[in-house]
């Protein structure tokens, strides 16, 4: 596993980021011309790690953290031998062109730190 590992989510159906539209395009017009690809020495833009944070502080507080386990959870849930639920955890990325090719909807999230630290 990289020491970066790749997060995974499978949000649940009401889940919800409490981002609408005019936040987001806001959020996007001020990046001041950020590229969105990572180059070395780049910063990230604050407001869009602030977006990333929000997305994360979501994520972990209506989701199951599955661990390295994310690709067979996935799966079981998809297969319903699992209840349906919100998860998110850690995949290859052999994984999760496995889950894509089997139809399992998964969505790659960049994890940054925490807000609070």
């Amino acid at each position: 596993m990289p020491s970066d590992p790749t997060r995974f989510a499978v949000p649940p159906a009401a889940l919800r980021l409490r981002l609408d539209r005019e936040s987001l395009a806001h959020n996007w017009r001020t990046l001041n011309g950020w590229s969105g690809k990572a180059v070395a020495g780049e910063r990230m833009p604050d407001q869009l790690r602030a977006l990333l944070q929000r997305m994360r502080a979501e994520v972990e507080r209506n989701c199951d953290y599955v661990g390295p386990d994310f690709a067979a959870e996935a799966r079981r849930i998809h297969n319903g031998e699992s209840e349906a639920r919100g998860i998110y955890g850690e995949a290859t990325d052999a994984e999760a062109e496995a889950l894509d090719a089997d139809g399992v909807q998964v969505a790659r999230i960049p994890w940054v730190p925490r807000a609070d630290g």
